[in-house]
């Protein structure tokens, strides 16, 4: 009797961009007044209004201490890719609330759904993704991770970083 070993966990590259969870709704943030959760929302759009996803109008909203703000049209949009403190929300410029230091470096999210899909990424063993001579695939968001996050030998601690991250969903 021979025991087969379990077949490896598979991720497919959805093929999403950069700044895919960046545009999305709910984007996770820290209260600048009583620095609990917070959330970066979508503003109602005015019929007329043709912007780009990147240029909707956004709320700060946070449900505990009912702060609300709202992202003047015009405000500068500015993605922080490392180097910061704290890895900071492009529309307000607030630290992310799903964030964590490793001795590697540090792991962030801007969403839940952004942190689900890190998580599997992480712990698959087997990763597929479109064929290389597709240009706009190269550098996608998976394409962009940081070597020290795809290598399986940091996949424990980068899976702890992710836990973490979750458990301050919870919290």
């Amino acid at each position: 009797m021979s025991t087969s070993s379990p077949a490896p966990a598979r991720f497919r590259d959805p093929g999403y961009w950069k700044h895919h969870f960046a545009v999305s709704n709910g984007l996770l943030v820290r209260c600048p007044r009583c620095e609990r959760q917070a959330e970066v929302v979508t503003a109602a759009r005015d019929a007329r209004d043709t912007s780009s996803s990147m240029d909707v109008l956004r709320r700060l909203v946070c449900r505990h201490c009912g702060l609300s703000r709202q992202r003047k049209k015009g405000d500068p949009i500015a993605f922080f890719w490392g180097g910061a403190q704290d890895m900071l929300d492009p529309y307000f410029h607030e630290p992310l609330w799903l964030q964590t230091n490793t001795r590697h470096g540090q792991l962030w999210a801007y969403t839940p759904e952004h942190l689900d899909l890190l998580r599997q990424y992480v712990q698959a063993t087997l990763r597929e993704h479109d064929p290389w001579h597709e240009p706009w695939r190269k550098m996608g968001l998976f394409g962009r991770l940081p070597a020290w996050i795809k290598q399986a030998k940091n996949r424990d601690e980068v899976l702890r970083g992710l836990d973490r991250m979750r458990a301050s969903l919870a919290a």
